[in-house]
C-alpha cells in the first residue's frame, strides 16, 4: 500500500465496516469483459463470507458461473468537507469465491444473516420466514480469500 497513514491493517476494524457497510460493489469478469454489480448483503463474520440475493437469471448469475472469483468493496461514505476539498470514507477491499446456493436451509441462512445486518429491528421479519418464500431467488455466497482497507485520515471506526 502506497500511502500507509490511509492503511486498516486491525481485521476486527475491516470486519466492522463490512458488518457497517448497507451494500458492496462486486467487480465480476466474463469472456475478459468487466463487469460491476452493486449488492445489499450480508456479512457472516464467524465464517468470514458474504451473502447476498438476486434474480435467477442474468449477467450477475452468469459472470459467476464462469468465473466465480470475484473483488469488491464495501464503504462506508461519512461525507464531503465542505471548505476543504476533502471526503471521509472508509473502505474495505477484498478478494473471494462466488457460489450459487441451491439448498432451502442455505438460503435461510444467508437470508436471515442479510436481514440480521439491514434491518434495525430484525425480528418482525425473521418470524415471518419461510423456505418456500425464497424458492424463486437466487442466493450467493463469496468465500472471503483476501482483505484490506483504507481510510481517509481523520475517520476513526
Amino acid at each position: 500500500m502506497r500511502r500507509k497513514e490511509k492503511e486498516i491493517a486491525d481485521p476486527n476494524v475491516l470486519r466492522k465496516i463490512l458488518r457497517s457497510a448497507k451494500y458492496v460493489t462486486l467487480a465480476l469478469s466474463m469472456n475478459n469483459q468487466p463487469y460491476l454489480a452493486t449488492l445489499s448483503h450480508g456479512y457472516d463474520e464467524k465464517h468470514d463470507c458474504i451473502y447476498f440475493h438476486c434474480a435467477k437469471e442474468g449477467k450477475k448469475i452468469d459472470c459467476i458461473k464462469t468465473n466465480n472469483t470475484v473483488w469488491g468493496q464495501a464503504m462506508l461514505d461519512y461525507g464531503y468537507v465542505e471548505g476543504k476539498c476533502n471526503h471521509r470514507w472508509a473502505t474495505v477491499q477484498f478478494q473471494g469465491k462466488a457460489t450459487l446456493l441451491g439448498k432451502p436451509e442455505d438460503k435461510q441462512k444467508a437470508m436471515e444473516c442479510m436481514i440480521r445486518q439491514l434491518e434495525k429491528n430484525p425480528e418482525p421479519l425473521l418470524a415471518k420466514l419461510k423456505p418456500e418464500k425464497l424458492k424463486d431467488t437466487a442466493f450467493g455466497k463469496i468465500d472471503i480469500t483476501y482483505m484490506s482497507g483504507k481510510k481517509s485520515e481523520d475517520v476513526t471506526i
